[in-house]
């Protein structure tokens, strides 16, 4: 055992820390494709106390630390770098309170993200972040990604319900940021810079949630399409119109028949397209609202307009959207999967360029995503062992990013910079703003410790 194991295991006992090569293998990599490197260490803090007490140990041998939360990052953002200390945040997994006064929620970072609308719900609350792995991945890792989902065209994403963070810096210092109040302007927002840092700039080991009250009623559309540019003209009418619906979710023809393989609900496999649209709140708009999108579907072409019958129809239309990448995984050696933005104007250009690309460049992609955000992810059907198919991959996927930045969006919506995005972050910021990033890191973490070479190189 080395001398940076014997330490953290005084710190946290004996069964808080792995350091033999058969127990470190899971932690190797997290859900992205074409990642890997072993860890030099694992451990299992059990309260912010033992989190604050690794930093400073990690700190004082000059141990990088990456944080780690439900290992679902789809950046690399949970890869660890060479001779590095994994710090899991999976033992603090408790929600801490519910504030039905208030409308907040206090939990630990661990606390699977399923977990939290459940709790809500049970007072009439409701936590509307729901990312597609909502069933797996943990708040924390939301808040260091500034993760979004399928109902952020409507209600946005996590920032927009973070009230406060309790943060273990770099230093080993705790401190808290922000409060219960929805107003506060005391000074600069620091617990927005922690939110999407990609634990670059310290470890969250409490968070302050606003709730809302739980809408009244909600219904379901599904449309079909002969493509996906029909569906892209729905969804930009719809946004046109100005209507707000909570959903407006999109699967092609290769992921609507990997989707139904697995969920067996008899999905038209032979539509080009599927658009799923929901709306919630009032009864009446609800309803007057769902009749609109199916109008517009109607006007743009659609093969069939069906609305879910009851609240289980409507709970499976989802849950087989959110089916949506584990089902090409499964049906492939290796799913790559992208996350471009761009305006919603954009949105139907965007898809045809996708399609020209990936066909030019002889890839196999299956394309869905948040069409309501203008949130694409494009995922490549490939082998990460076939050196030549991933070189095509990268080539598609090079001429989409760039594409994406050129009409005025981002490289990505909510995945998050991670590694696997990095190098095209100086293209999209301008040099003074990626330079500023920098500076902020050097001022929080100036031996670089906290998840290093994730977002830039220092």
């Amino acid at each position: 055992m080395t001398e940076l194991a014997a330490a953290l295991s005084q710190a946290l006992g004996p069964s808080g820390v792995l350091t033999s090569t058969q127990d470190l293998v899971p932690f190797a990599r997290d859900a992205t494709a074409g990642y890997m490197q072993l860890p030099a260490t694992v451990v299992f803090p059990a309260d912010a106390g033992q989190v604050a007490a690794v930093v400073q140990i990690c700190r004082s041998h000059h141990a990088p630390i990456v944080p780690r939360g439900g290992g679902t990052s789809l950046s690399a953002g949970a890869v660890p770098v060479p001779g590095a200390v994994v710090l899991s945040l999976q033992k603090l997994d408790k929600i801490l309170e519910i504030d039905a006064q208030n409308l907040t929620m206090l939990v630990e970072p661990g606390v699977v993200t399923e977990r939290i609308d459940g709790a809500a719900a049970t007072q009439g609350l409701f936590y509307p972040p729901d990312p597609g792995s909502i069933k797996t991945c943990t708040i924390g890792g939301n808040v260091a990604s500034n993760a979004g989902g399928l109902r952020g065209l409507k209600y946005g994403v996590t920032r927009d319900y973070v009230l406060a963070l309790e943060v273990v810096l770099p230093s080993g210092e705790t401190t808290w940021l922000g409060s219960k109040c929805r107003k506060d302007a005391a000074g600069y927002s620091l617990r927005d810079l922690f939110i999407g840092s990609e634990g670059t700039l310290g470890i969250v080991t409490k968070i302050l949630l606003k709730l809302l009250p739980r809408p009244a009623a909600k219904a379901t559309v599904l449309a079909t399409f002969p493509d996906l540019e029909h569906a892209a003209a729905t969804v930009s009418a719809i946004i046109a119109a100005r209507l707000n619906p909570c959903t407006l979710e999109f699967l092609d023809q290769a992921t609507l028949r990997c989707v139904e393989n697995q969920v067996r609900l008899g999905l038209p496999i032979n539509a080009g397209a599927l658009l799923l649209m929901e709306s919630d709140g009032h009864p009446a708009a609800v309803a007057e609202e769902a009749a609109q999108m199916a109008e517009f579907a109607r006007a743009h072409g659609t093969l069939e307009v069906r609305e879910a019958r009851n609240a289980a129809e409507a709970d499976q239309l989802a849950a087989a959207r959110r089916q949506a990448y584990p089902a090409l995984a499964q049906a492939y050696p290796s799913a790559i999967l992208e996350d471009v933005t761009v305006p919603r104007s954009e949105l139907a250009a965007m898809v045809r360029f996708i399609e020209a690309t990936t066909r030019r460049h002889g890839v196999i992609c299956a394309i869905f995503g948040h069409a309501g955000d203008g949130n694409f992810h494009p995922t490549y059907l490939t082998d990460e062992r076939d050196v030549e198919a991933m070189e095509k991959v990268k080539a598609a996927s090079h001429e989409i990013a760039l594409e994406a930045l050129r009409r005025g969006g981002t490289i990505t919506g909510e995945h998050g910079v991670g590694l696997a995005k990095k190098s095209y972050l100086p293209l999209q910021r301008d040099a003074a703003s990626f330079e500023l990033l920098k500076q902020i890191k050097r001022a929080l973490d100036p031996e670089n410790l906290l998840n290093p070479g994730k977002i830039f190189d220092l």
